[in-house]
């Protein structure tokens, strides 16, 4: 009789099969307090349809063929005829047809619209994050648009339909359209000030020929465009459509795709406009004060993706040692393990907190809500989006060797952890941006102080921290060399106040204790061992 040799045993099952949304406490907790009440059970069933669709083999499948199967250009047709076109694989269409349906580009006109958008965004964007590129630009492009009224009336309803069309048409024949943006050229990356492309007017009122080279163009298949060019009164936004009104193809030649490092399923670009036919959005020199709405939804939307990333290394890790023996019991009940995912989940729960808190802002019509948002989004988008790479390599490691290999799904998480704090201004670009408000704009730090006050007196080491924080706001001078100390600790304080207010204790003692009290390593998995991490650990973990 031949011996038994290949005995598959002590594998942790795939997680598939569970409601992505339903099994993230932090989550649905946020959606529960930020949704109004008349709402919420519709609010809840459409996204526990979604976060079950989400945790599905079949999308989780989608997610991987799409990532597998990266676009390709096809810059001429076969007879010699230049066209300009991106092909993707059938899943990569399929997963961004499920986000436009439900309504992932459609936050603006919805009551709650921003919560429930989010939510859903955190929740989608865990089967894979490169189609969320699209999504984003097309939801955060409305703001933008909303400074010339006529065109707002055209696009608006398009970029907030719930129908995805693939088919490159002229707007006005199409039910749903998608947006990308082009600011950045390779000769001034995030100073835009620096841009070459030239901007000349036809004649015709608001209509411009464009010249020039982007050295980043995302999704370049997209209906339209909002990009930067030098007119003669200065940098000024345009829209620049891919199909004009009357089916012709707009120039806009794409040069090559960029061979990325992650983020694989989207397709990156440069393009070269040569005449491209452009409406001005806005007024003549004032492109960035045009721009800045869609670049600070865009910014949120890097804190809601990076919170994703973490919360699915989260739940990967969480449900791997739940199911793994090692010397002698479940990996998930030895103290050392416990300690590393309790402090992974601490990480996780604040972003998603802190993301929450944030979409309910711009839902909010208050002057205080609209200044804090100045501040918080700049210094969430650098912390968080920090923080998704070391997460992500703690969370593969707990996988040990099953998570460096491809098909852990691991190393794809890892890959897309960076890009975030790249995409929409680097660190260094968010930090700058603080001190700019700060300077500036006196109504966005009360804003902030007061939204972090709502805690004041309910843990030492958060007044502790906001006491210090304090003191550094009042000393300025050279303040530039101390920006990304700065917004750390503002980012880390603004954390802990609304995980005091909102977080289970456990949870909220075990952030406060580390992150602002000082009692923690300089590796995950150093927590102070008489905090409750069980419980902790328990909270993270979803239940395939």
């Amino acid at each position: 009789m031949a011996a038994t040799t290949h005995t598959v045993t002590n594998q942790a099952p795939p997680l598939v099969g569970y409601d992505v949304y339903g099994e993230d406490r932090a989550l649905a907790e946020a959606v529960e307090r930020h949704v109004e009440p008349a709402l919420l059970d519709g609010v809840r069933e459409e996204l526990t349809a979604l976060g079950q669709a989400a945790g599905s083999a079949q999308v989780q499948e989608w997610g991987a063929l799409a990532n597998e199967n990266p676009p390709t250009l096809h810059t001429h047709d076969r007879y010699g005829n230049r066209i300009d076109e991106v092909a993707f694989h059938p899943s990569w269409h399929r997963l961004l047809g499920h986000a436009v349906s439900s309504g992932l580009t459609n936050a603006w006109g919805r009551p709650n619209g921003h919560v429930r958008r989010a939510a859903g965004f955190l929740v989608w964007t865990q089967a894979e994050g490169g189609h969320g590129c699209p999504v984003s630009m097309t939801h955060a492009a409305v703001p933008a648009l909303r400074a010339d009224p006529a065109l707002a009336a055209v696009w608006e309803p398009r970029l907030t339909s719930s129908v995805y069309g693939q088919e490159l048409l002229p707007a006005a024949q199409k039910p749903g359209a998608l947006f990308g943006m082009g600011m950045t050229e390779k000769q001034g990356g995030s100073d835009v000030r620096a841009n070459t492309t030239q901007a000349l007017p036809t004649g015709v009122d608001g209509e411009y020929a464009l010249t020039g080279h982007k050295w980043f163009c995302s999704a370049p298949m997209s209906d339209g465009f909002l990009v930067l060019a030098q007119a003669p009164g200065g940098l000024s936004c345009f829209l620049v459509p891919r199909v004009l009104e009357d089916g012709t193809r707009n120039t806009f030649r794409i040069q090559r795709l960029k061979d990325k490092l992650g983020n694989k399923s989207n397709a990156s670009s440069e393009v070269e406009f040569d005449g491209t036919w452009g409406r001005l959005v806005g007024e003549e020199g004032r492109g960035v004060r045009t721009i800045i709405g869609m670049v600070a939804a865009t910014r949120l939307d890097c804190v809601i993706g990076s919170a994703a990333l973490m919360r699915q290394a989260v739940a990967q890790a969480t449900h791997h040692a739940a199911y793994r023996r090692a010397f002698g019991g479940e990996l998930i009940d030895k103290p050392l393990m416990r300690n590393v995912l309790a402090d992974l989940h601490l990480e996780s729960e604040a972003a998603t907190t802190l993301a929450l808190r944030l979409a309910a802002a711009y839902d909010s019509d208050t002057e205080q809500d609209r200044a804090l948002l100045r501040l918080a989004v700049p210094a969430a988008k650098y912390w968080v989006t920090k923080r998704c790479t070391p997460v992500a390599a703690e969370a593969l490691e707990c996988l040990g060797g099953n998570g460096y290999v491809e098909d852990s799904g691991m190393p794809r998480l890892l890959r897309e952890s960076p890009l975030n704090s790249i995409w929409e201004g680097s660190g260094n670009v968010q930090a700058l941006d603080v001190l700019r408000a700060l300077q500036r704009e006196p109504m966005a730090l009360n804003a902030f102080l007061t939204e972090v006050g709502q805690a004041r007196g309910a843990d030492h080491r958060l007044d502790g921290a906001i006491k210090n924080l304090l003191t550094e706001l009042a000393d300025l001078d050279g303040i530039e060399g101390r920006a990304r100390r700065l917004v750390e600790r503002m980012a880390l304080v603004l954390q802990g106040s609304l995980l005091v207010r909102w977080a289970p204790s456990e949870v909220a003692d075990a952030f406060c204790a580390s992150r602002l009290g000082g009692d923690w390593g300089s590796a995950f998995g150093t927590l102070p061992s008489s905090l409750d991490l069980g419980a902790v650990v328990e909270r993270a973990r979803p239940e395939a």
